[in-house]
C-alpha cells in the first residue's frame, strides 16, 4: 500500500516498532492509518507518533457493537509483545469505548489524539444504519478530520454469523443518509467522508463517489488476491492459507506477493478512470457528490425491488450554505491555546540534550490534555524509550481538565497538588502521575474522591500515584502501569491484562470482571472485598512472599510522593496490616506464570519456555 501511495490500516492490535525503521531498499512497512479500539491493545505514544491518520473504531461494519474476543492460543510471544500482554493469555475488546458515552465525550478522545500527533488526522469510523447521519453530523462538530461510513458487508471473519447476515446496513445508504445530512447542516466542507465494505470494483469506488465520499477502503477484496479463501476460521487459528494465523507451519503456506496487491488497485484505478470518462468527469474530486449521475431504473424494474423506493437515498441535497460537498475548510483543533505550549518551550533543553528541567504553572479545568502534546515532542525526538526518569518534572496546582496525563511517555514526572477530572493517564506511556490534595486543605484525602472516572485506561506503562478515592473503571484495560489509590468505584480493573494495582481503601461493586491479567492488591480491613468481586475470571489469595516484598515497596513508594497519611499508618504496623490484604489473581495468568516458571527451572530456553507457554494455552 505504502508503495502505491495508499494507506494500510493497523487494526486494533497495535503495531510492532521495528515497522516503523524503512527497510534497506526504501520501502515502508509502516501502516499509515494507526487504529484506536475499545480494547486500545498497543496503542501507546510511540504507536500514536509514527501515524499520518489516527482512526477511532466505534464499531466494525460486520458485527456492530459487539466487541471481540482474541482467544490464548492466539497470542503469541510476538502477539503479546505488540499488544503489551502475556502470552497465552485471552485478550477481551470491550463492546464500548469506556471513555465515550457522549458525543462530547468522542469530542474528548478526537482531542486527545490531537494533542498526541498534531500533524495526524483523526477519523471516527462508524457503522451504516438507520440515524447514521445525525451521528456523522455530531462527528463533524466534534471537529473530526474524517468520518468513515462501513457497510454492513465487511468481512470480519471472527464474527458471528447471525451478526453477518443481520447487523448494519449497506455503505450506500449510510452514505447517502450522512452526505444529506451534512450538507443540510453545513458541516460537509470541513470534514472527509470515507465509505468502505465489500468494494471489489472501480464501479463501486464511482458510485461512492457520486454519493458524496472521497476516500474509498478496500479489505476483504485484497485479502482475496493475496490468497484468502473466506474459510472463516480467522479465529481459530487454523487458517489454511496462512493469512489469519500466528501458526508458522500455516503461516509458511501463505503464498501471496505485494504485486498482486499492487497490480488489483491498478487494474480497481483503471477501472475508475473508465467510468469518469463516460460520466464526463476529468477527476475523481470532480464527481464527488453528483448523485444525479447515477441511474437506479434497470435494478428497480427487477422483481425483488416491487414496491421499493430508493429515490430518497438518490436525492441531490439542499446546500444551503453554499459549501463544496467535499472537504475544502481545515478543522480548527484550539491547539495554539493549549498549556501544553508554555510546557514545551520551558522544556527545550530537556528534548534536545536530555538536561533535567523543573517546572511548575497553575492549572483549570479548562486545561484538558495537559502533558500530551509535551509527550508528543519528546517521543518525536527520543522514540518509544522516552528521557531518563525525572528528566522532566512538572508541579501543577490547581483544578485539571480531562485527560490530564494522557500517553504521557517515559521521563515526564507530573504532579497535581489538587483535583482532576476524568480519564487521568489515560494511555499511560512510560510517565509517572502523583496526584495529591493541596497541603493546606484540611479534608481526610482517604474519604474524599479526587479525580474522576476512568483513569489509567490502556495504560501500557508508567506509574500512577493519587492519595484520595476515584470514581468508576479505575484502570481498565491497564495493560502494564503501576498504579497506587486509596479507593475506588465499581468496575474497577476491568479487562485489565497486566501491570499491578494496589488500593488501599474499599472497592466498588464487580471487581476485577474481564480481568485476565496482571494483579490486583486490595486493602480489606472490613473483609467486604469478597461481596465485591466478579469471579468469572479471577479468584482470591493472601498476599506473601515476593508480592508482600513488592507491595510493601509499592505502598512506601506511594508514601513518599503523596505522604498520605493511610500509608504511613500500614507500614506502621505491616506485621498486622499484610494480613489485611488480599491479591485479587486472573486465573488463566496464574496458570502461564506457572508454566514459565516450571520451564525455567527446567533450564529452557526463552523459545522454549514460549512453546511451553502456548502448548499450554491450546489445552
Amino acid at each position: 500500500m505504502n508503495r502505491i501511495g495508499a494507506k494500510s490500516n493497523t487494526g486494533e492490535g497495535g503495531e510492532d516498532p521495528e515497522r516503523f525503521t524503512p527497510m534497506a531498499n526504501g520501502d515502508s512497512k509502516r501502516s499509515s492509518i494507526k487504529q484506536v479500539a475499545s480494547g486500545r491493545f498497543g496503542v501507546t505514544s510511540e504507536y500514536l507518533v509514527n501515524a499520518d491518520d489516527l482512526q477511532i473504531k466505534m464499531a466494525q461494519g460486520a458485527k456492530p457493537g459487539e466487541g471481540g474476543q482474541l482467544p490464548g492460543h492466539k497470542v503469541y510471544p510476538w502477539v503479546a509483545k505488540t499488544r503489551h500482554s502475556t502470552p497465552g493469555v485471552g485478550l477481551i475488546s470491550p463492546p464500548p469505548h469506556h471513555d465515550i458515552y457522549s458525543i462530547e465525550d468522542l469530542k474528548q478522545l478526537i482531542h486527545d489524539l490531537k494533542n498526541s500527533n498534531p500533524l495526524a488526522r483523526v477519523h471516527v469510523k462508524l457503522v451504516a444504519e438507520v440515524g447514521v447521519g445525525t451521528v456523522a453530523a455530531g462527528v463533524s462538530k466534534a471537529k473530526a478530520d474524517v468520518v468513515l461510513i462501513s457497510g454492513h458487508d465487511g468481512g470480519t471473519g471472527a464474527s458471528p454469523l447471525t451478526s453477518l447476515k443481520h447487523a448494519g446496513a449497506p455503505w450506500e445508504l449510510g452514505l447517502a443518509e450522512a452526505q444529506q445530512t451534512l450538507m443540510l447542516n453545513g458541516l460537509r466542507d470541513r470534514i472527509v467522508v470515507q465509505a468502505d465494505g465489500q468494494m471489489k470494483t472501480g464501479r463501486d469506488v464511482v458510485i461512492a463517489a457520486l454519493l458524496g465520499a472521497e476516500e474509498f477502503g478496500f479489505a476483504t477484496a485484497p485479502l482475496v488476491v493475496s490468497g484468502c479463501i473466506m474459510m472463516r476460521v480467522c479465529h481459530l487459528d487454523t487458517c489454511p492459507v496462512g493469512i489469519a494465523t500466528q501458526n508458522p507451519t500455516l503461516r509458511s503456506r501463505f503464498s501471496g506477493k505485494p504485486e498482486f496487491v499492487v497490480n488489483f488497485f491498478e487494474y480497481i484505478a483503471e477501472e475508475v478512470r473508465e467510468y469518469l470518462a463516460q460520466l464526463g468527469f476529468r477527476t475523481l474530486k470532480e464527481a464527488v457528490g453528483h448523485v444525479e449521475m447515477i441511474d437506479a431504473r434497470k435494478a428497480v424494474e427487477h422483481w425483488k425491488a416491487k414496491g421499493l423506493d430508493i429515490s430518497p437515498m438518490l436525492e441531490v441535497p439542499q446546500n444551503p450554505y453554499n459549501q463544496t460537498p467535499f472537504m475544502s475548510v481545515a478543522q480548527d483543533h484550539g491547539l495554539d491555546e493549549a498549556l501544553d505550549n508554555e510546557l514545551i518551550a520551558q522544556s527545550q533543553t530537556a528534548i534536545a540534550d536530555a538536561r533535567p528541567v523543573n517546572i511548575s504553572v497553575p492549572i483549570r479545568n479548562v486545561n484538558r490534555t495537559v502533558g500530551t502534546m509535551l509527550g508528543y515532542e519528546v517521543t518525536k525526538a527520543w522514540g518509544g524509550a522516552g528521557l531518563p526518569d525525572g528528566t522532566i518534572k512538572i508541579h501543577f496546582t490547581g483544578s485539571a481538565g480531562q485527560s490530564f496525563g494522557a500517553f504521557v511517555p517515559a521521563g515526564i514526572e507530573m504532579r497535581l497538588e489538587g483535583d482532576s477530572n476524568d480519564y487521568l493517564g489515560k494511555g499511560l506511556s512510560g510517565g509517572r502521575i502523583i496526584l495529591h490534595p493541596h497541603r493546606e486543605s484540611t479534608f481526610v484525602a482517604e474519604e474524599n474522591v479526587i479525580a474522576g472516572n476512568v483513569i489509567g485506561y490502556g495504560a501500557t506503562s508508567g506509574e500512577i500515584f493519587i492519595r484520595g478515592t476515584v470514581g468508576e473503571r479505575f484502570c481498565v484495560r491497564n495493560s502494564g502501569a503501576t498504579a497506587v489509590v486509596e479507593g475506588v468505584g465499581d468496575h474497577g480493573c476491568e479487562y485489565m491484562t497486566g501491570g499491578r494495582v494496589v488500593v488501599l481503601g474499599a472497592t466498588g461493586r464487580n471487581f476485577a470482571a474481564g480481568m485476565s491479567g496482571g494483579i490486583a492488591y486490595v486493602y480489606d480491613p472490613d473483609g467486604q472485598l469478597p461481596s465485591n468481586v466478579n469471579y468469572e475470571m479471577v479468584e482470591l489469595e493472601h498476599v506473601g512472599g515476593e508480592d508482600e516484598e513488592w507491595l510493601r515497596a509499592a505502598i512506601a513508594r506511594h508514601g513518599s510522593f503523596t505522604e498520605s497519611a493511610i500509608a504511613e499508618r500500614i507500614l506502621a504496623a505491616w506485621t498486622v496490616e499484610v494480613s489485611r490484604f488480599r491479591k485479587v489473581m486472573p486465573r488463566d495468568y496464574k496458570r502461564v506464570l506457572a508454566v514459565q516458571a516450571e520451564a525455567a527451572a527446567e533450564g529452557l530456553t526463552q523459545d522454549q519456555i514460549d512453546d511451553r507457554v502456548m502448548e499450554a494455552a491450546r489445552g
